[in-house]
């Protein structure tokens, strides 16, 4: 593994000038890579879709839900059994059925505000914006003049990252992992 330089553009015509910028400053084509980078959610990393098993946001909704639902089935249970003279043997039943599911909504206030960090800090970097990436695999030595090029080309969230590049694809780029902005 090495160290990459990457940084973002708009446009693939953008992308067409950085690249050739990179190979007029001694950069072998090998070294860059480029291609489109989708939004957050969209990478398609499970089969039916998205990024991540579980959203990071909703990791405490199951316990939310199972609390809502023991606490509302023992209310409704409590009130239909209160009520088993006017609605028979069946009353606790359906009161308890009914309670659960009420209560199963208190799951809802178990969930994070739009924005709200999480405890354990999973949302605290913001993502990676979408559009065109290209990237280029350097040396000690030639880091400086891969980002002079990019900065004049006017690349913008130039980010540094471990990885390889190998014939002209970054082989173990991750989009979920926390990018590591250049100053």
């Amino acid at each position: 593994m090495g160290t990459i330089l990457a940084g973002h553009f708009q446009l693939q015509d953008e992308i067409d000038a950085a690249r050739q910028a990179l190979h007029a400053a001694g950069f072998a084509d090998q070294q860059i890579s480029s291609f489109f980078l989708n939004p957050p959610g969209q990478h398609d990393t499970f089969g039916p879709g998205g990024d991540r098993a579980r959203s990071p946001g909703a990791k405490d909704t199951p316990a939310g839900l199972a609390k809502g639902a023991a606490a509302g089935g023992v209310i409704g249970a409590a009130v239909g059994a209160v009520t088993a003279p006017v609605t028979g043997p069946l009353g606790p039943v359906v009161g308890g059925l009914l309670g659960a599911h009420v209560g199963s909504l208190y799951s809802f206030a178990e969930m994070k505000e739009a924005g709200a960090p999480e405890a354990g800090g999973e949302n605290r970097a913001p993502p990676r914006p979408p559009g065109m990436l290209i990237a280029v695999a350097v040396t000690a030595q030639s880091e400086a003049a891969a980002l002079a090029v990019l900065r004049r080309l006017g690349a913008h969230h130039l980010e540094r990252a471990e990885g390889t590049i190998v014939a002209g694809d970054w082989r173990d780029f991750d989009p979920l992992s926390a990018p590591r902005l250049v100053a």
